[in-house]
């Protein structure tokens, strides 16, 4: 699979976890990008800011970009996913009961935070 392609769908899943449980993508896309796409996590994290402009977000990308932490190819891909995966997300979530969806985004939770405390 191409690497752009990797980088697609990525923005899918995060934007679709995100329209799905309602956490900002960044949640889901910095830990992907470290763990499997081997980026730093100043790399991660300015690249993902980039997700977010405009406008939220873009003096925090600017100071990451001034000092090479974005790639603005990845973020520009990543985005084309989120669009639409976000779309998915919320009509996921809105067919699901409450308790189902609470569960769900404790879990998400749960998992991401032990990957990021416990992974490499």
């Amino acid at each position: 699979m191409p690497i752009a392609l990797g980088y697609i769908l990525l923005g899918l899943f995060s934007g679709a976890v995100s329209g799905l449980i309602g956490i900002g993508g960044g949640v889901v896309i910095v830990p992907c990008l470290v763990l499997l796409f081997g980026l730093s996590q100043q790399q991660a994290q300015g690249t993902t800011l980039a997700l977010l402009i405009p406008p939220i977000g873009i003096l925090a990308a600017w100071t990451y970009y001034k000092q090479g932490f974005v790639d603005v190819k990845i973020a520009g891909l990543i985005c084309l996913g989120f669009v639409f995966g976000g779309l998915l997300g919320a009509k996921l979530a809105v067919g699901l009961s409450n308790e189902v969806l609470r569960k769900v985004f404790g879990s998400a939770l749960l998992l991401i935070a032990l990957k990021m405390i416990f992974g490499r």
